[in-house]
């Protein structure tokens, strides 16, 4: 029987950047306090100007623009292109990042976790009014971008998920399958996390 944990963006508590020069929003992480000792951790940032970004030494980092005219990063002295809404960036978290905004302020999505303890995938769906998806994590998280985003297990239980919600299952070994609904476009991320024996 897998467990099933929705989590609203309303309640997410808010945290400062290592650097200091910012906050981010916490949506999840496994364990750990403050900015240490988690396995994965997802958060939301809101990013007013260009700077640097926080050290996370032995982490590996997936980054998304959610909102905004999007960023350019420059990772370890090497330019990324430029990075608009949904479309995912990995580095790791030991690099030295350097951030350029585009235009006006942005809001991203990032998931950091440590690849000794998880294998990890990220996946941008873009949904017009249902999918089907199947896994066999152990761990997954439906991070809606949608209005409205209604999810049913193969179980038969459902949750309904607005913007920036998130829905947390965790499950014994052996396949799953997720169907997502929309009644208006949108997409959502769906982030698989597997422990390393």
């Amino acid at each position: 029987m897998s467990q099933m944990h929705i989590l609203r963006a309303a309640d997410y508590p808010r945290m400062p950047w290592k650097n200091g020069a910012g906050s981010t929003l916490e949506i999840a992480r496994d364990q750990g306090n403050g900015l240490e000792g988690f396995g994965w951790r997802l958060s939301l940032a809101d990013i007013g100007e260009s700077g640097g970004f926080s050290a996370f030494n032995g982490y590996q980092r997936i980054i998304t623009v959610l909102e905004g005219d999007g960023m350019q990063l420059r990772v370890d002295g090497a330019l990324s292109r430029p990075l608009l809404a949904f479309d995912p960036f990995a580095f790791s978290g030991d690099s030295r990042v350097e951030c350029r905004l585009l235009g006006a302020a942005i809001r991203d999505f990032n998931l950091i976790y440590s690849p000794q303890r998880f294998a990890a995938r990220l996946q941008w769906l873009a949904l017009e009014r249902s999918q089907r998806v199947f896994s066999s994590a152990t761990v997954m998280l439906l991070f809606s971008a949608a209005q409205a985003l209604e999810v049913r297990l193969d179980d038969g239980r459902c949750a309904l998920l607005g913007r920036y919600d998130c829905l947390w299952i965790e499950r014994a070994v052996g396949l799953a399958e997720l169907q997502l609904q929309v009644d208006v476009a949108g997409a959502c991320a769906l982030i698989e996390l597997q422990p390393r024996r």
